[in-house]
């Protein structure tokens, strides 16, 4: 695998805030921002959060937020205050008003600040981790919350839990014998009209090159040669780090759908993909907020 370059970082890949991670061991931490007035909380109602303007989030007073949710600490804003999640789980409606509405990560991310996409992404995450693991998988004994939010400890076993990653990778496939084609499947979920790159989870005891070169084979029947890193995101859907790569095909002829999960391959040319970044042509392209819309555009621009 050849060392990462320095193409610009995807919308929701930057650092974003100051996490402040070393404050979560400070007893009451978390309590003590909540009834500071000067604390600033996003809130998060299933993937979408409320929104002050089409390109920022709203952010509201401890005393602003509704009952019943889940509390975490975030981090630390420029001027010092503190940054918390209010997550609450999916429901009907609007949990309040907002001034611009409310949208999800996958909607609105691509248009927010790196500060706002930072913690939006980080609140998502964190929040699901919450809301969907209470219980000690281990005994099933209801957990206590630590660490500002960031850690769960069950008071009958003793073990500690922490928020799960679960690595992916996402590949875009180049041409050896044309640098102007790029290998794109549709999954079979979608329209037949959407197409994007190659994805799968990282197996058990498998390294991130091993785990591209068995996905792509599995869902595009590619043998593929170089592989190169390009960047990584962060995608709480419902909690994977996602790791992007390129890597070449050894034989363009060989593409193949696998029929189960891929209802489609299909070598794009640079025109082709050029189009359909500009929202012409037949052709539907993942979103601006996602790695594989940059995996997809930095190729492109490679040679535009």
């Amino acid at each position: 695998m050849t060392a990462p370059d320095s193409t610009s970082l995807n919308p929701l890949a930057h650092p974003g805030l100051d996490r402040a991670a070393d404050e979560r061991l400070i007893p009451d931490l978390l309590e003590t921002a909540k009834t500071d007035a000067t604390s600033r909380v996003l809130v998060v109602a299933g993937d979408s959060a409320p929104l002050a303007a089409p390109d920022a989030l709203e952010w509201r007073t401890p005393a602003d937020v509704p009952e019943g949710a889940e509390w975490a600490f975030l981090g630390r804003d420029a001027d010092g205050a503190a940054l918390l999640a209010a997550v609450f789980a999916s429901h009907d409606g609007d949990l309040f008003a907002a001034p611009a509405g409310w949208a999800g990560l996958r909607t609105v991310g691509a248009q927010l600040s790196p500060r706002d996409a930072g913690a939006f992404v980080e609140a998502l995450s964190l929040g699901r981790w919450l809301l969907d693991a209470p219980f000690c998988p281990a005994c099933g004994t209801r957990t206590i919350l630590g660490d500002a939010g960031w850690s769960r400890r069950c008071p009958n076993c003793g073990r500690q839990h922490f928020p799960r990653t679960d690595p992916a990778v996402i590949v875009a496939i180049t041409s050896t014998a044309d640098p102007d084609l790029l290998l794109l499947g549709s999954n079979a979920l979608w329209g037949a009209d959407r197409f994007s790159c190659f994805a799968g989870f990282v197996e058990a005891g498998e390294s991130l090159e091993a785990a591209v070169r068995r996905e792509v084979a599995e869902e595009s029947g590619i043998e593929v040669g170089t592989v190169t890193y390009r960047g990584s995101q962060a995608w709480p859907y419902p909690r994977s780090l996602m790791v992007g790569f390129l890597a070449e095909s050894r034989d363009d002829a060989a593409a193949r759908a696998d029929g189960e999960e891929i209802a489609a391959v299909r070598w794009f040319t640079r025109d082709e993909i050029g189009r359909a970044l500009a929202g012409d042509g037949d052709v539907v392209l993942p979103g601006r907020a996602s790695i594989a819309h940059r995996l997809i555009a930095d190729w492109h621009a490679e040679r535009a």
